[in-house]
């Protein structure tokens, strides 16, 4: 049986590499392809006349690690990243559909939760919001650790609504 499983693995991959060396290589292309959404998270849309919030977290709980708000109109992000302690480095790293920044920030404690808050402002007309807006999705960056904020099935349009809000 073992041997028959040998000779039809080598002959397997020889049929591939033949096949191979007859194909055209073609480098791999970025995509913006949205990620999976995870179950129970969501964007959560407040649409408070005097501060809207889009928040990313657990339905009915606590658990929210990405909150942004703005004044309407205001054209200006504020960003709210929750953390278990105060990181090495004082900024939030926010990617969408390839586009990528670091904006400085500041340190708060939470009230919620143990642990801080890194407080950033954005302008609501950067790349990386434009992205959220067509794609529904962030990604929070730390180190080399990338943490996915993708939007459930129909809610997708919640970060769209929100930066009308707030431009």
């Amino acid at each position: 049986m073992r041997l028959s499983f040998r000779l039809t693995a080598a002959a397997a991959v020889a049929a591939v590499s033949a096949l191979g060396a007859c194909a055209p290589t073609v480098a791999p292309m970025a995509t913006s392809a949205a990620p999976l959404p995870v179950a129970g998270y969501d964007w959560f849309l407040n649409e408070d006349p005097d501060e809207p919030r889009l928040s990313y977290g657990l339905a009915q709980s606590d658990d929210v690690p990405l909150s942004l708000m703005c004044a309407p109109g205001s054209g200006k992000i504020g960003l709210s990243l929750a953390a278990d302690r105060a990181p090495q480095r004082r900024a939030v790293t926010l990617e969408s559909g390839g586009d990528t920044e670091t904006f400085p920030a500041r340190i708060e404690p939470a009230d919620i939760h143990d642990g801080v808050h890194l407080v950033a402002t954005a302008p609501a007309s950067h790349p990386v919001f434009q992205r959220f807006q067509r794609l529904g999705w962030l990604a929070v960056w730390d180190g080399d650790q990338r943490s996915m904020m993708a939007a459930q099935p129909g809610s997708e349009g919640r970060a769209a609504r929100f930066l009308e809000l707030c431009r």
